[in-house]
C-alpha cells in the first residue's frame, strides 16, 4: 500500500505539494485510533416472515442461515425451483420450507397494518403500541415519527453466546467464525445509530448484556453515544448459583446505561416507602427512630476551619428547652495561624435554672471537635423533627429524630441483587400456565430499571421486546404510582412469538390485573411492487397513513367521535356535511386544503385542524 501511494504522489508535478502530502501522510500514519475496530458486514439480510414467496423472490431456509440465499425461478405446486446465490446452482426446495429475505437498502415498501386493539381505559388518551416487524424496519419507521421524542430505551439483544448460527433468539453466530464479533457488532451498530436519533436530549438507553460482548459493546456505545455520555454499568445478580462454567462460575449479567446528553439528565432513583416497623419511638409529632449524631465524626471533624460550629448547647432535661451560646474565644497557637477554641466557664445563670452544658468532644488528637449543623439549621430541625438528648456517664450525646415519611428518594446503585435481578419465568408461568419463552427478563428487574427514571410520563421503547416484560413493567408502575408512562414494543414474529407470546401476555395481564391500559397491535406489512406502477402502490400506501397518525399521537380513530381523519378533498367535503357533535379535532392530509367556508365551520365548532406532516409521505415520492 505504501509503495502504491508513493507512486501516486510521485506523479504530482508540484514538488512543494508532493512534500506537503508526504508530510501529512506521515503524520496520519503515526496516529493511533483508540476505540473499537471491526469489519462492517453490511448490507444485513432480514427475514420477512409474512411476505409471500413467489417467482423472483430472494429466500432462505426457514430457521436456517439467512446468509445462504436462493432466488426463486418458478413455483410448481408445493415445490420451488431455485438458484443458489452466489453459486447460481439449481436447487429444488419445499415451498413451505422457505421464507422471504431482503437486504437493507433494497426497495421495500412497508406500511402499518392494525391487527387488534385492547381497550381497558376508554376515558384515557394514553395508548400503548406493539409493532410486529423486523426491528430495524420498525426503527426506520419510528425514526420519522418519533425522532428525538423517546425518553427511555431498554433492549435485551442477542448476546452472541451460542455455538452455532445466530438468530434473533440468540441461537447463533458460529463459534468458529472468525468474524463472529464483527457480525454481531455490525448488527448492533445499525440499531444503536437509529436509537440515538430517537432519543430526546435528556433521554437514556439501557442495554442488557453478559460478559462475552460486554466490553465490545461498551466501546461501541462510546463511539455511537459518546464516551462522555456513559452513565453507569449495572451488575445484575441474575444467577446466584453460578453458571457452572469451566473456571469461575458466573453469577452476573450487566446493563449498560448511556444518555443522549449526560448534562441534561437528573439523578436516577426512586421513592421508597419507609418501613414503619423500624420506627418504634413516638412523641407528639409521631413515630421516629434514632438518627444521625449531631457531632461531626471522621474527616474535617475539628474547628480549625469551622469555628462557628463550636457553639455550646444548653439543654434543660426537665422542660426540654434548648439554648445555644458562642461562649468561647479563639487563639492563634501555631505559626500557621491555626485557631484554637478556648471555652469560657459554663453559664452560671443557665446552670442554676436546671440546664446542662453540652459541648463538642476533644478529639483523639487533642483538638476541639464541632457540630455538623449551623445554629439556624439546628433550630429548624429541632422544631421540625426534634432531637434525642441521650445521657451518658460523660455527659450527653445528641441524635436527630428520623421520622416516618411516606416515601424517600433513594439514588439508584449499580449493583442489583438477586432479589430483584434473578432470572426466572414464574411471571410467564402464572400467565400462560406453561413455559412459552426461554429466559424472559424478570418483571422485578424491569420494574426497577424503568422505575429509576424520575419522570412518570415517559415514552419507553423496547425493540427486542421478546416476551413483553418491558410493557408489563410499564403498566405495573403506572398502576402503582398513577403515572402515564407509554410503551412501544417491537419484535418479529419468528415462531409466532409476537402474536402468541408478546401480544397475548400484554392482553392477559391487562385483563388479569385490570390495568387501566389500552393497546394497539400493529404489523409492518410490505407491498409487492415488482408488477405495479408507482401510482398503484403509492395509492395503496396512502390507505395506511391513518395507522401512522395513530402510532405517533397515541390515539385511536375507531369508535372515537372526538377525532377524525380525512385524506382527500372528497372526504373533507363529506365530513363537513356530517360533523359529529362531539368532534374536537380533525387530522387532514398535507395536500388537503380546507376552503374558507370550511375553516369558518370548524372555528365555530371549536374543532382543531391538525395537518399531517409531509414526512409521512416520504416513501411515496416518485
Amino acid at each position: 500500500m505504501a509503495n502504491a501511494l508513493d507512486a501516486l504522489i510521485d506523479r504530482i508535478p508540484d514538488e512543494a505539494l508532493r512534500g506537503q502530502i508526504r508530510e501529512a501522510l506521515k503524520k496520519q500514519n503515526q496516529q493511533k485510533k483508540f476505540g473499537l475496530v471491526f469489519e462492517d458486514h453490511i448490507p444485513e439480510s432480514t427475514v420477512l416472515y409474512d411476505v409471500p414467496v413467489k417467482a423472483g423472490s430472494t429466500v432462505a431456509l426457514r430457521g436456517g442461515d439467512v446468509s445462504k440465499q436462493m432466488k426463486v425461478l418458478a413455483i410448481d405446486g408445493e415445490v420451488a425451483h431455485c438458484l443458489s446465490l452466489p453459486e447460481r446452482e439449481p436447487v429444488d426446495q419445499p415451498l413451505d420450507s422457505l421464507v422471504s429475505v431482503a437486504k437493507f437498502g433494497e426497495p421495500i415498501y412497508p406500511y402499518l397494518k392494525q391487527l387488534d386493539t385492547v381497550c381497558n381505559a376508554p376515558d384515557s388518551d394514553l395508548w400503548h403500541t406493539l409493532i410486529e416487524a423486523d426491528n430495524y424496519h420498525a426503527l426506520q419507521l419510528l425514526e420519522y415519527l418519533y425522532a428525538e421524542k423517546i425518553d427511555c430505551i431498554y433492549i435485551d439483544p442477542p448476546y452472541n453466546n451460542r455455538a452455532k448460527t445466530w438468530k434473533y433468539n440468540n441461537d447463533y453466530v458460529d463459534g468458529n467464525d472468525a468474524y463472529r464479533h464483527s457480525k454481531w457488532l455490525s448488527f448492533m451498530e445499525q440499531r444503536l445509530l437509529c436509537s440515538s436519533r430517537l432519543l430526546k436530549n435528556n433521554g437514556i438507553i439501557m442495554i442488557s448484556i453478559d460478559d462475552r460482548e460486554l466490553f465490545n459493546l461498551k466501546v461501541l456505545c462510546d463511539d455511537v453515544f459518546g464516551e462522555q455520555n456513559f452513565v453507569s454499568c449495572f451488575s445484575c445478580q441474575s444467577n446466584p448459583g453460578g453458571d457452572k462454567s469451566d473456571y469461575i462460575e458466573g453469577t452476573l449479567q450487566y446493563v449498560l446505561v448511556y444518555s443522549k446528553n449526560k448534562n441534561s439528565i437528573t439523578d436516577f432513583g426512586m421513592n421508597e416507602q419507609i418501613e414503619s416497623a423500624d420506627y418504634k419511638l413516638k412523641d407528639s409529632l409521631g413515630y421516629y427512630k434514632k438518627g444521625g449524631q449531631l457531632e461531626k465524626w471522621g474527616n474535617d471533624d475539628t474547628t480549625h476551619t469551622h469555628p462557628n460550629l463550636a457553639y455550646s448547647i444548653y439543654y434543660n432535661p426537665q422542660t426540654g428547652d434548648v439554648k445555644h451560646l458562642f461562649d468561647y474565644n479563639q487563639e492563634e497557637i501555631n505559626a500557621d495561624r491555626t485557631l484554637r477554641i478556648k471555652y469560657e466557664e459554663p453559664n452560671e445563670k443557665l446552670i442554676s435554672d436546671g440546664y446542662v452544658c453540652i459541648r463538642p468532644r476533644i478529639t483523639n488528637a487533642g483538638e476541639n471537635g464541632r457540630w455538623r449543623l449551623e445554629p439556624e439549621t439546628f433550630y429548624k430541625r429541632l422544631h421540625d423533627n426534634g432531637f434525642i438528648f441521650q445521657s451518658t456517664k460523660n455527659g450527653y450525646k445528641i441524635y436527630e429524630k428520623d421520622r416516618i415519611i411516606e416515601s424517600r428518594f433513594v439514588k439508584a446503585k449499580n449493583f442489583i441483587p438477586a432479589t430483584v435481578a434473578k432470572q426466572e419465568s414464574k411471571e410467564l408461568l402464572s400467565i400462560f400456565g406453561s413455559k412459552v419463552f426461554d429466559y424472559p427478563k424478570p418483571l422485578s428487574l424491569m420494574t426497577y430499571l424503568i422505575g429509576i427514571v424520575p419522570q412518570s410520563d415517559i415514552t419507553v421503547l423496547d425493540f427486542f421486546a421478546g416476551s413483553g416484560t418491558t410493557g408489563h413493567a410499564v403498566m405495573k408502575l403506572n398502576a402503582e404510582d398513577g403515572g402515564s408512562r407509554k410503551f412501544i414494543l417491537c419484535t418479529n414474529n419468528e415462531n409466532n412469538i409476537c402474536r402468541d407470546v408478546t401480544y397475548e401476555r400484554i392482553k392477559r395481564v391487562i385483563a388479569k390485573e385490570n390495568y387501566k391500559a389500552s393497546l394497539k397491535y400493529f404489523k409492518v406489512d410490505y407491498l409487492p411492487i415488482s408488477d405495479k406502477l408507482y401510482y398503484e402502490y403509492a395509492d395503496e400506501l396512502l390507505l395506511h397513513i391513518r395507522e401512522l397518525v395513530e402510532l405517533e399521537n397515541g390515539i385511536n380513530f375507531n369508535g372515537n367521535a372526538e377525532i377524525a381523519i380525512v385524506l382527500t378533498e372528497a372526504e373533507l367535503d363529506d365530513f363537513t356535511q356530517n360533523i359529529p357533535e362531539t368532534c374536537k379535532a380533525i387530522y387532514v392530509g398535507h395536500d388537503v386544503l380546507p376552503t374558507e367556508e370550511q375553516e369558518k365551520i370548524f372555528a365555530k365548532r371549536k374543532i382543531k385542524i391538525k395537518v399531517i406532516p409531509e414526512y409521512y409521505y416520504r416513501d411515496l415520492e416518485g
